[in-house]
């Protein structure tokens, strides 16, 4: 088993480079098809929050990987399928002998397979901290590949800013203008199977996303947001009840948009501000202790 420090541990031992690792949010999914190769075809409108996963790097004299944050321990022992130690292996075998070893901190603040990209962003964050530390760059193109390889949500995660993504996701135009939002990120800790949730679909063949004239205020892009959906959302209800009882939750303390992120059970509400959020936030936790209730904003399209 892997070791798991604290917070202050963290701070002292991988202050050499950190990196933010930010939750991944579909404002919108659409299924639009599928591939021969068994891939779905998706639409998505995806943001990013404030609030995430952090991993430090620093030089070590042998390869070490640590843990700690709510979320840890999950994780531990689990090396095998780390997308985090994928992510090295890949980078240094494609830049070679630059590539010295590394200790890598995770402090694992997002629920794990939870429909917001914890792992995602966390391969997309140590892709971008250990080019820092090891002084490398890659080509837009090889970095892109190298990123899909890790998985479909890792080019999104690259970006870490509003866009559009489509194909199975490596196709993706960033958003400027998209605002940023207060937000309450809520999770009943309850698994919700990926593969089974696809396999639930009543259709694969759905109407692609269409935002419609460029919105320009926040109740335009709210308005814009209402009209799309999530397409895993209904059979994700099926197979976890609790998470149309959280959606009801959300909007029972004053969220003005409500919806299920990916494939869940994560949904987000938006609501009018960040005191709101918080207010919100802090209610939900009260209710349900044992859920994940967390406040954030996300990053604003310019930023």
């Amino acid at each position: 088993m892997m070791p798991s420090e604290n917070r202050s541990h963290f701070s002292a031992s991988c202050s050499s480079i950190t990196e933010e690792a930010r939750a991944k949010i579909n404002l919108a999914l659409h299924v639009t098809g599928q591939r021969s190769d068994g891939y779905h075809l998706l639409d998505m409108l995806v943001t990013f929050a404030d609030h995430g996963d952090r991993l430090g790097f620093m030089p070590s004299p042998a390869d070490v990987f640590t843990l700690s944050g709510r979320f840890g321990e999950v994780l531990a022992g689990d090396s095998g399928a780390n997308l985090v130690l994928k992510a090295r292996d890949l980078l240094r075998e494609a830049i070679g002998p630059l590539a010295f070893p590394v200790r890598i901190h995770l402090e694992k603040n997002l629920p794990v397979a939870s429909g917001i990209g914890g792992g995602s962003a966390d391969a997309a964050a140590t892709l971008r901290g250990l080019m820092r530390l090891w002084g490398t760059t890659l080509s837009a193109e090889t970095l892109a590949a190298l990123a899909l390889k890790l998985g479909a949500d890792v080019p999104m995660c690259l970006e870490s800013r509003p866009l559009i993504a489509r194909g199975i996701g490596e196709k993706i135009e960033t958003v400027p203008d998209l605002p940023a939002f207060a937000m309450v990120l809520a999770n009943p800790l309850k698994g919700v199977s990926t593969p089974e949730v696809f396999r639930r679909l009543a259709t694969r063949y759905n109407p692609a996303l269409s935002l419609g004239p460029s919105p320009s205020q926040t109740a335009d892009w709210l308005a814009a947001i209402a009209a799309a959906r999530n397409d895993l959302e209904p059979p994700a209800r099926e197979l976890v009840p609790e998470i149309s009882a959280i959606s009801a939750m959300l909007e029972a303390h004053g969220a003005l948009l409500t919806r299920m992120s990916g494939s869940g059970a994560t949904c987000f509400g938006i609501f009018a501000s960040m005191t709101a959020a918080e207010e919100a936030a802090a209610a939900l936790h009260d209710a349900r202790p044992g859920w994940y209730f967390q406040a954030t904003e996300t990053v604003a399209g310019g930023a």
